[in-house]
């Protein structure tokens, strides 16, 4: 027989990967949030759970459960196999813990395979989440890295991350770039998804002496930062990066492909050409238009971006002001030299954690 298991255990195997976690929901609510790392073998289809829940809301219960074991009935040998074909310790869930864990646990039972079920479901582990980044006492110092747009400060915090750095990738995160323009080419995610991966990060890294993010707002495109991260950013360590203009339009249009993605770039536009002076958004629209996406780019860094990020700097107060600025005119001067600076930075604590601790 199968045993149910809480997410507090759930969680210490998984933070060991000493368990496989199994999704049989259906694809769609897969996709709109999972426990991260998880895997799908739905129960049901979109189309079969659509079936079924329009017959337990207009005829009746009974007939929702029969129709259910029908169509479950005829893929049981397909379902079955893939749980035996994977390795080791394995936890089913549905969204409560309910009927379609609990038939996919008993039914693997009785053919000799053990899985444990996730007491609760998905509902369990959203409320786990929500509560544990509201609550969570999270203690490295914070180093924020400013720049104007197009600096290149996701292609240095991947950079970092690769070398070892204790890196928050806040837009990876979120699907998002976090500008009007941010979604193009990227898959958003909703609250749900953001919180469960930023969750993970967090854990990752809670017992590191620092973790390394970008300066965002507190909203990403669809999602917001929780409050504590919030605070720690602007409690953060600043680490000031600026770059020549040409080195900036050339790793914007990287980034963002527009000639791969014309419509959406013009749309975006469209949502802040009223608030650029008129001749200057013309001047963007047609360049656009006309695949012009450098000169694009350059209108939108001196008359839109720019002008945003002086304002929002203006407000991040006197630590800020009195930053040293990192200035270079490649990703590799910029990544040595961000190395640099925050190695700096850990040879200025560590005295003073000695003092802290009586050493």
């Amino acid at each position: 027989m199968f045993q149910d298991i809480s997410i507090e255990k759930l969680n210490e195997l998984r933070a060991k990967n000493e368990m496989t976690v199994i999704d049989v929901r259906s694809p769609s609510e897969y996709a709109d949030s999972t426990i991260p790392g998880s895997i799908n073998i739905p129960f049901f289809t979109d189309e079969e759970r659509a079936e079924i829940g329009t017959l337990y809301k207009q005829v009746s219960t009974q007939k929702a459960k029969e129709r259910g074991l029908e169509i479950m009935s005829a893929k049981l040998p397909v379902f079955v196999k893939r749980f035996a074909e994977i390795p080791g310790n394995k936890t089913v869930f549905c969204w409560r813990g309910g009927m379609r864990s609990r038939t996919t646990a008993t039914v693997l039972s009785l053919m000799g395979i053990h899985v444990y079920r996730l007491d609760g479901g998905y509902r369990t582990f959203r409320k786990w989440a929500v509560e544990t980044l509201a609550s969570l006492d999270f203690t490295p110092q914070v180093y924020v890295l400013h720049g104007n747009t197009g600096t290149g400060k996701t292609e240095i915090m991947k950079a970092l991350r690769a070398k070892g750095y204790p890196v928050v990738d806040l837009e990876g995160l979120a699907g998002h770039r976090g500008s009007i323009f941010g979604a193009i080419g990227m898959k958003s995610h909703n609250q749900k998804t953001f919180d469960s991966v930023l969750l993970e990060e967090i854990l990752r890294y809670r017992h590191e002496p620092y973790i390394i993010i970008e300066a965002e707002s507190k909203r990403i495109g669809k999602v917001v930062l929780p409050e504590f991260l919030i605070q720690k950013k602007e409690l953060g360590t600043h680490i000031l990066l600026e770059a020549p203009k040409a080195l900036r339009v050339t790793n914007i249009l990287n980034d963002y492909r527009p000639e791969e993605h014309k419509e959406q770039s013009l749309q975006a536009f469209y949502q802040i050409k009223s608030r650029i002076h008129t001749p200057i958004a013309q001047e963007i629209e047609a360049c656009l238009l006309s695949g012009q996406y450098a000169r694009a780019v350059e209108l939108l860094l001196d008359y839109y971006y720019d002008p945003r990020y002086a304002h929002t700097s203006s407000t991040y107060g006197e630590e800020y002001a009195k930053a040293p600025l990192i200035r270079f005119d490649t990703l590799d001067e910029a990544l040595k030299q961000v190395e640099e600076r925050i190695q700096h930075l850990q040879d200025q604590e560590a005295p003073a954690s000695k003092v802290q601790s009586g050493a």
